[in-house]
C-alpha cells in the first residue's frame, strides 16, 4: 500500500508534465486575449476611423436640434390705417406626451396649475396626432402671469412641460368683420395636402396656423412671410443649453383693406342681430367700403382651435351666424331688377322713351286665362318708363319681360353681373353664382322646357331668378357708372408700396373696368331715363320710398324689392301676422349718392323684413346719412311686416 502511494505520489509530482500543461493553458489563454485584444482594436477603429462621420452626425442630432422659427403674420388694416387683424405674443403650456409614462396623472396634477379645462384636454388629444414623435405640444393657451408664476415655482415635478412665447392673431373687433376678414386656425391635414401639391409645405414648417376663409385666405401667401430657423444644442431632458445657429424668419407683408371700419360697425349695430346683408361699394373704383352679414360669429374662437361644443352650438344656431349671407346668400332679386331691365328693353327697342302700358291692376298671359296681380290692385293707369320704376308698376315689366323673351333678358342680365360671380377677391367657393335662369339652365336642372308663363315673374325679379347681396351692389354701382363696370375688391394697398411720406400712390390695377362694351352697347340717355325713375322713388310724388326721404339733404337715386317667400292664391290677402315669421317677405333696397356725383352704392337685404321701401329703404337712409353727413342716429322706425302693399 505504501509502495502504490509512493509511486502514486511520483506521477503527481511530475514537474515536466505540469510545466507542460500550463504552458498549454497560458498560450489557449493568451491568444483568447490577444485576439479579443484584436477584436477590440478593430472594433474601435472602425467606430472611431471608419464610421466616425456617421456616428458623429448621429451624436450630433441627438444633441442638436433644428428649431424652425414661423415668420410674424402680416397686419390687416382698414383704409384708414385702424388694425383690424393683429398679433398677439401669448404664453403657451407645452408637453411632449410620448416622453411622460404616466401622462394622465401630470395632466390632473396640472389642472391646480394653469386652470386645465376638459375643453383643453380634448383640444390638446386631438392635437397631438398631428405632432411628430418626441415634439412639445400645446397644452394650454394664453396663460395668465398667475398661471405662469405658479407653474414656474413648480416646474422641478414637470421636467417635460414648459412654457413658451408665440405669436398669435387676434380680431380686436370680434364679430364685426368676419365675414370679411375670415380668419386663420389650425393647419390640418387637408391643408398639408394642398400645401404639399403646391410645393409650400416647406414654408409652413413650425407654422401652426394658415388662413382659412375671407381675406386671410385669399391673401395667405402675402400675409405668411418666410419661416426661418434656429440650431440649438439641447441636453438628454430636451432643454436647450445653447444657440449655435440663428437664421431670422421675414414678416409676412401688411395690407391695407378697402373697408372702412366706422361705417362697417355702424351698419352692424344698426342691423342689431337681424337676419339680413348689407354691400357697400364706391361705385368710382369698385373698393368695398362696408360687408357685412348678419348675425355673426367671433373668429377669434377658431385661432387656438375650437371645441366640438363650441363648433356644434355655431352650426345648431337657428339663425345661421356662420353663413356669409353677403355673397353666398341668394335672394329673388324682386324689383330692384326693374332699373336694368329697362335699360335692356329700351337697348332692344322692345320699348322706348314714349311706351305707354295700361295698368288695371294685373296682366293677362296672351292666349290663357292666366292673371298676374300687380302690387296695387287697382293698378296705375297709364304708364310711362319712368313712372313704372318710381311706382314699381309690376305689369309694365310682365309685359316686357314678355316682349322681350327668357334669351335675350338672361344675356341682358347677365351683362350687369347676374347668374355670375362678382370677382371679388375672396375664394371662389366662398361666393355664390346665383341664378340667371335661361332655357338651358332649366332644361339641365329640371329636365323641362321653358314655357312663356316662366318668364313673366322673371320680369320683376322673381320666379327662378335669384342674386347675392353682392352681385346687387355691383349691379348698382354699373348702373350709377351709366355702364362702366368695376370689379368689387378688398385690397386697397400693401405696406411694401407705401411712400416715404406715409402716403401711397394711385391703385390703379384693381380699379379696371371688367365689361366696358356696357358703355358702349346702351344709350346714355337710356341710362338717364332709369336714374330718373330711381331718384323718383325716392322723391317722386308717388315714389315708393318718399315719406322715408322727404327733406334729405342730399339727393340720391334707389329702388327697391320685396321677395315673395311663397305665392299668394288668386283672391288671397298677405298678411304677415297670420304667417309664420320664415315666410315672410324679403325686404331689399338698392341705392347710390349723391345723386350727381356717387360716392356710395348699396344694396340691402333683410330676411323676412316686409316691405322694401318702408323697411329697407329705412336702413338704406340711416347708412347714407352716416357716410355722406356723419349722422350717427341708429333709431330705425319699427318694420313694417303686415301687408304686401308695395315694392
Amino acid at each position: 500500500m505504501q509502495q502504490l502511494n509512493s509511486r502514486d505520489r511520483a506521477k503527481i509530482r511530475d514537474h515536466s508534465a505540469e510545466a507542460n500543461l500550463f504552458l498549454r493553458r497560458a498560450l489557449i489563454a493568451f491568444a483568447v486575449v490577444l485576439m479579443m485584444v484584436v477584436v477590440l482594436l478593430v472594433t474601435l477603429a472602425h467606430l472611431q476611423i471608419l464610421s466616425f462621420g456617421y456616428y458623429n452626425t448621429k451624436s450630433n442630432n441627438n444633441r442638436i436640434e433644428i428649431i424652425p422659427i414661423p415668420p410674424n403674420r402680416g397686419v390687416i388694416y382698414d383704409r384708414n390705417g385702424t388694425p383690424l387683424a393683429i398679433n398677439n405674443t401669448i404664453y403657451q403650456l407645452k408637453i411632449i406626451p410620448d416622453k411622460i409614462s404616466n401622462l394622465e396623472e401630470q395632466l390632473n396634477e396640472l389642472r391646480g396649475l394653469v386652470d386645465l379645462t376638459d375643453e383643453d384636454i380634448e383640444i390638446f388629444q386631438k392635437e397631438r396626432r398631428s405632432y411628430k414623435a418626441h415634439r412639445p405640444v400645446p397644452l394650454k393657451d394664453n396663460l395668465t402671469e398667475k398661471e405662469i408664476a405658479k407653474f414656474v415655482v413648480n416646474q422641478h415635478r414637470f421636467p417635460f412641460v414648459n412654457i413658451s412665447g408665440n405669436q398669435h392673431r387676434y380680431y380686436p373687433y370680434s364679430s364685426a368683420l368676419t365675414h370679411v376678414l375670415g380668419y386663420v386656425s389650425k393647419i390640418n391635414n387637408q391643408d398639408k395636402a394642398r400645401l404639399e401639391e403646391e410645393n409650400k409645405l416647406s414654408d409652413y414648417v413650425g407654422t401652426l396656423n394658415i388662413g382659412k376663409i375671407g381675406v386671410e385666405r385669399f391673401y395667405e401667401d402675402l400675409l405668411h412671410g418666410t419661416p426661418g430657423y434656429e440650431e440649438v444644442e439641447v441636453n438628454n431632458r430636451g432643454t436647450i443649453v445653447r444657440q449655435l445657429n440663428h437664421n431670422p424668419p421675414q414678416a409676412g407683408e401688411d395690407i391695407y383693406l378697402t373697408i372702412d371700419l366706422n361705417l362697417q360697425l355702424y351698419i352692424q349695430k344698426l342691423l342689431d342681430g337681424r337676419k339680413a346683408a348689407v354691400v357697400a361699394i364706391d361705385p368710382n373704383n369698385g373698393e368695398v367700403l362696408a360687408l357685412v352679414s348678419s348675425p355673426s360669429y367671433d373668429p377669434n374662437l377658431f385661432v387656438g382651435g375650437i371645441s366640438s361644443k363650441k363648433y356644434n352650438a355655431l352650426l345648431e344656431d337657428k339663425d345661421k351666424p356662420l353663413f356669409n349671407r353677403a355673397m353666398l346668400g341668394s335672394y329673388p332679386p324682386a324689383s330692384t331688377v326693374k332699373p336694368f331691365i329697362a335699360v335692356s328693353a329700351l337697348s332692344e327697342g322692345v320699348i322706348t322713351p314714349k311706351t305707354i302700358v295700361t295698368d288695371p291692376g294685373y296682366w293677362l298671359l296672351p292666349g290663357t286665362e292666366k292673371r298676374f296681380r300687380d302690387w296695387l290692385r287697382w293698378g296705375h293707369g297709364k304708364v310711362d318708363v319712368v313712372k313704372s320704376l318710381e311706382e314699381s308698376v309690376d305689369t309694365y315689366y310682365y309685359q316686357v319681360a314678355y316682349d322681350m323673351g327668357i334669351d335675350r333678358l338672361s344675356a341682358w342680365m347677365n351683362k350687369f353681373g347676374y347668374g355670375e360671380r362678382t370677382g371679388i377677391d375672396i375664394s371662389p367657393n366662398e361666393e355664390s353664382r346665383g341664378i340667371m335662369p335661361s332655357r338651358a339652365w332649366k332644361m339641365q336642372r329640371y329636365k323641362q322646357p321653358w314655357v312663356p308663363g316662366d318668364t313673366i315673374p322673371v320680369g320683376i325679379g322673381q320666379g327662378y331668378w335669384t342674386a347675392t347681396p353682392l352681385q346687387l351692389a355691383k349691379a348698382t354701382t354699373i348702373m350709377a357708372n351709366n355702364g362702366k363696370v368695376y370689379t368689387p375688391h378688398l385690397l386697397k394697398n400693401k405696406r411694401s408700396e407705401m411712400l416715404e411720406d406715409g402716403t401711397f400712390p394711385a391703385l390703379t390695377k384693381n380699379a379696371v373696368t371688367t365689361n366696358s362694351d356696357l358703355t358702349v352697347l346702351i344709350n346714355q340717355a337710356y341710362w338717364a331715363l332709369a336714374k330718373e325713375g330711381m331718384y323718383k322713388v325716392m322723391f317722386g310724388s308717388r315714389g315708393t320710398a318718399r315719406k322715408i326721404y322727404a327733406g334729405s339733404p342730399y339727393k340720391a337715386a334707389g329702388k327697391s324689392g320685396t321677395a315673395q317667400v311663397y305665392g299668394l292664391k288668386a283672391d288671397e290677402i298677405y298678411n304677415a301676422n297670420d304667417i309664420p315669421e320664415h315666410l315672410r317677405d324679403h325686404a331689399l333696397f338698392i341705392a347710390f349718392a349723391p345723386y350727381d356725383k356717387p360716392k356710395i352704392a348699396l344694396a340691402i337685404v333683410l330676411e323676412h323684413g316686409g316691405g322694401g321701401s318702408s323697411n329697407g329703404g329705412a336702413i338704406a337712409k340711416h347708412i347714407l346719412d352716416y357716410y355722406l353727413l356723419g349722422d350717427e342716429s341708429t333709431q330705425v322706425p319699427e318694420p313694417i311686416v303686415n301687408t304686401r302693399h308695395e315694392d
